[in-house]
C-alpha cells in the first residue's frame, strides 16, 4: 500500500474493488431474439443459447408412446388450452432429457425453453416472477436430472410453485423435469423416514407429495435390442453413414455388450464412433 496516497484515491480504489466482487446486473432478457434460454440465479438473468443441442424429433426411436404423449401436451399448452407439469423418470439414457427439447423445437413458434438447473431451484419464485410478466410468451420451464437428498429441503419451495401456493404457476408457464427417480428422492430415504417417523405415514406423504404434483407421469424403461438397432439404424439413415447392414448391427451390438447397456444414449455414442472413423462430420 502506497502511504503517500491521498485518501481520496484510496477510497475509490477500494469502492472499485467492491464493484468487481458484486455480480453485475443482468440485461433485460429479449425472448424475440432467441427460443432458448438458461436462468442464471446469481444475476437473474436469461442466458440465451445460439444452438440448441438436440436432435430432430423423428430421430428419437423406441419412445413412441412417451413421444405422444408429450408432445400433445406441448402443443395444447403452446396453443394456451390446459395442459400439465411434467415429469419423465426412469431408465438413465433413454432420451428423457432429448425428447423435451425435441418436443419443444418441434412445436416452436413463441414457445420458449428455460433451462434452470437442480442446484438453482430454491430460486424458482424468482425466475416466475420475471416470467409472468412476459404474458405474450409461453415457457416451458426445464429441469434436467432433478433429485432432491435427505439433507436438501428446497423441494417443498417447487411443491408451493408447481401447486399449493398462494400465487402458484404463472398461466403461460410449464414445468418438465426428468429424474432417474419417479418420486424424486432415493429410497432409503423415504425407508429411513417410515423407520424413524412418529407417524411413518405422515412423513411418507410429505416426501413422496412432490410427484404428484406433476400432473403427467411419463416412464421410460431399458429398450430391447431390436428397439436399440433400430436406433443405430435410424442415425445411420440421417446422417448417411454408408457401411452394410450387417457389419452396423454386429458393430452395435458389440458396442452395446462392451458399455453392459443398451440405450438411446448407448447407440449415440457408436453412431459417433462410426461416424469418426468413416471421416463423416455429424
Amino acid at each position: 500500500m502506497n502511504f503517500q496516497e491521498p485518501i481520496s484515491g484510496l477510497i475509490e480504489r477500494i469502492a472499485r474493488a467492491i464493484e468487481r466482487l458484486v455480480p453485475r446486473e443482468a440485461d433485460p432478457p429479449d425472448f424475440e431474439s432467441h427460443d432458448a434460454f438458461v436462468w442464471q440465479a446469481e444475476t437473474e438473468g436469461f442466458l440465451p443459447i445460439e444452438d440448441v443441442n438436440r436432435l430432430p424429433l423423428p430421430l428419437l426411436k423406441g419412445i413412441d408412446r412417451m413421444r405422444d404423449t408429450l408432445l400433445a401436451n406441448t402443443m395444447r399448452f403452446a396453443r394456451r388450452l390446459p395442459a400439465n407439469n411434467a415429469l419423465l423418470w426412469g431408465a438413465r439414457g433413454m432420451g428423457k432429457s432429448s425428447l423435451v427439447k425435441a418436443v419443444h423445437g418441434e412445436v416452436g413458434g413463441r414457445l420458449k425453453l428455460v433451462e434452470i438447473h437442480r442446484e438453482d431451484i430454491a430460486s424458482l419464485p424468482r425466475l416466475l416472477n420475471h416470467l409472468r410478466s412476459e404474458p405474450g410468451h409461453r415457457f416451458i420451464l426445464f429441469c434436467d436430472d432433478l433429485s432432491f437428498e435427505a439433507a436438501d429441503t428446497s423441494y417443498k419451495s417447487l411443491k408451493a410453485v408447481l401447486e399449493g401456493g398462494i400465487e402458484g404457476r404463472p398461466p403461460n408457464v410449464l414445468f418438465y423435469a426428468t429424474s432417474n427417480r419417479r418420486h424424486l428422492m432415493p429410497r432409503e430415504m423415504v425407508d429411513n423416514e417410515r423407520s424413524t417417523a412418529i407417524n411413518p405415514g405422515e412423513a411418507v406423504e410429505e416426501k413422496l407429495s412432490l410427484s404428484d404434483r406433476f400432473g403427467l407421469w411419463i416412464g421410460f424403461h431399458n429398450c430391447s435390442q431390436d428397439e436399440y438397432l433400430d436406433m443405430v439404424r435410424a442415425y445411420a439413415r440421417h446422417y448417411r453413414l454408408d457401411i452394410k447392414d450387417s457389419v452396423l448391427k454386429e458393430e452395435a451390438l458389440a458396442w452395446a455388450l462392451g458399455r453392459g447397456s443398451r440405450s438411446g444414449r448407448v447407440a449415440w455414442q457408436y453412431i459417433q464412433d462410426l461416424a469418426g472413423r468413416l471421416g463423416k462430420p455429424l
